[in-house]
């Protein structure tokens, strides 16, 4: 009886083991502080020179880079790669890594518990996050960069350069809300586009590099092999190079009374093209994929070295993967 019983058992199909259950990873002080301090380095060191140095190209569409860094170190010499760094650029870095983790986790466990694959949510997640970025910081911020770098065509017509916070205040005295986050419709867009592509470019780049390495099987890569993947996807992303020269001429200082006396991210392509032809509307992509690889740089090849430094300081593991 029992041997039958038995052998009933053993000819029974396996019963389904029930699938893992999603589980919402908490949003932790280490990971928000790693971010911080990642970003802050990359910007501190050769981030914002790239930044000022593609951002004079796309405004003065007419030079070329050697021309651009003519310009920028005539406007003050090594400082003028530094101009907007404080405080825009370091609001901008110390705040963006915040709001795009605590947005796109969130944003990815919604998508991924209504049946969306890890692939697929990773992308909900990092497009859904760089838009709440843009609205949040990036968008006066990245306004108030364009300004300080752009200004300098006031000086060029004799009139005196006023400082930091008396352009700034200036603007909302004349403007408002609405005149500091000039052009954060187009930066939305370029977050927008910006993690999506790195995202899936960076992964296409992995598999290419799993395939002549033969680590096809969940092997894994070396810190080259990681850096050289990602930096593909970084320097890839820069297809999107027209949104942010559209976002910088909506930002720019610039006096033009053939500009669009309301600029919206529609006409001021249509500006540009008809000023400068589609070469215009790809001006400053050099430095543009120069600074998506020096990202990371900063994100991967150190990440690993601050991810220990980090939790040493506040005792907690570090779980986000920047």
């Amino acid at each position: 009886m029992s041997g039958a019983v038995s052998s009933t058992i053993a000819s029974l199909p396996p019963v389904a083991e029930p699938p893992s259950k999603l589980e919402k990873k908490p949003v932790k002080f280490s990971n928000l502080l790693l971010g911080a301090g990642l970003n802050m380095f990359e910007v501190t060191t050769l981030g914002q020179p790239l930044e000022v140095v593609k951002t004079t190209m796309a405004a003065n569409r007419g030079d070329g880079f050697s021309a651009a860094l003519s310009r920028v170190w005539q406007r003050g010499g090594i400082l003028g790669f530094y101009q907007g760094l404080i405080p825009w650029a370091w609001i901008e870095a110390s705040t963006k890594g915040a709001v795009l983790l605590f947005v796109a986790s969130e944003a990815e466990w919604y998508a991924r518990s209504f049946g969306a694959s890890e692939f697929g949510g990773g992308i909900i997640g990092g497009v859904t996050g760089g838009v709440a970025q843009a609205y949040a910081t990036m968008g006066f911020c990245t306004c108030m960069k364009t300004v300080e770098i752009t200004k300098h065509k006031v000086a060029a017509s004799g009139q005196a350069v006023p400082g930091t916070w008396a352009t700034f205040m200036g603007i909302y005295r004349q403007e408002g809300i609405r005149g500091i986050n000039k052009g954060v419709n187009a930066v939305a867009i370029r977050q927008m586009t910006n993690w999506g592509s790195r995202f899936g470019l960076s992964r296409l780049a992995e598999q290419g590099i799993r395939k002549i390495t033969n680590k096809e099987h969940g092997e894994k890569l070396s810190a080259l092999e990681k850096i050289t993947a990602s930096a593909l996807g970084g320097g890839l992303s820069a297809w999107n190079q027209p949104i942010e020269v559209i976002r910088v001429e909506m930002q720019s200082k610039t006096v033009d009374p053939n500009r669009p006396a309301k600029m919206t991210v529609g006409n001021t392509a249509k500006y540009i093209y008809e000023t400068n032809g589609l070469k215009g509307l790809y001006r400053g992509v050099a430095p543009r994929i120069g600074l998506g690889v020096w990202q990371t740089v900063c994100m991967v090849a150190m990440g690993d070295m601050a991810k220990t430094y980090v939790e040493k300081l506040t005792g907690e593991k570090v779980t986000a993967k920047h």
